[in-house]
């Protein structure tokens, strides 16, 4: 069973994270920001990841706090669940299109964090969203879930559509990447035997 749960407590937010990485895109997410709902349930959808999240953070201050945190946790939750590795693809990757938008993004789940983001959004707010916060969510994941991942938006004019195009292929490429390989069922996808 590749599920996780990750709490984490600070004084600036309380976050509770549960995920299972062979669900069915079921989502129960309470964050308190509310645009990172929308877009992490596009992360569940298309990533077939089953996912509930809940944070209460310092929101009277800043959504940054909460956003950071919750890609903070939710990387440990997928570093948890997908524990040594082995079996799995490793590498994914997805472009997806919403009207005029277009985003690609590729995952290695090298055990390495890195973040290579290239986007540059049409306005620097979302409704209420700093669409700045989207880098500081991903930067949060990386760190934790030890990756690398490359996320670029190739086109776009309307900031909405470029965010939730970097969401979308984001829960697409994860699926691909965390999907066991039938013909390397007992093995971890690297010549140094680990990915850690």
């Amino acid at each position: 069973m590749r599920q996780a749960t990750v709490t984490r407590n600070t004084n600036e937010t309380r976050i509770s994270v549960r995920i299972d990485l062979d669900g069915t895109g079921q989502n129960r997410l309470v964050t308190g920001v509310h645009f990172l709902d929308h877009m992490l349930e596009q992360v569940a959808r298309h990533g077939l990841v089953d996912l509930d999240i809940h944070c209460e953070g310092d929101i009277h201050i800043d959504d940054h706090h909460s956003v950071e945190d919750i890609g903070i946790a939710l990387g440990q939750g997928f570093a948890q669940a997908l524990g040594d590795k082995k079996g799995i693809r490793r590498y994914g990757h997805a472009y997806v299109p919403l009207d005029e938008s277009l985003s690609r993004v590729v995952i290695d789940f090298s055990g390495r964090p890195g973040l290579f983001f290239c986007v540059d959004f049409a306005r620097e707010r979302v409704g209420g969203f700093d669409v700045d916060l989207a880098r500081e969510f991903f930067q949060g994941f990386v760190n934790h879930a030890g990756v690398t991942l490359h996320i670029d938006n190739l086109r776009g004019d309307n900031a909405h559509h470029q965010c939730e195009t970097v969401f979308k292929a984001f829960g697409r490429a994860v699926r691909m990447a965390a999907e066991f390989d039938t013909r390397a069922r007992d093995s971890v996808p690297s010549t140094k035997g680990t990915l850690v």
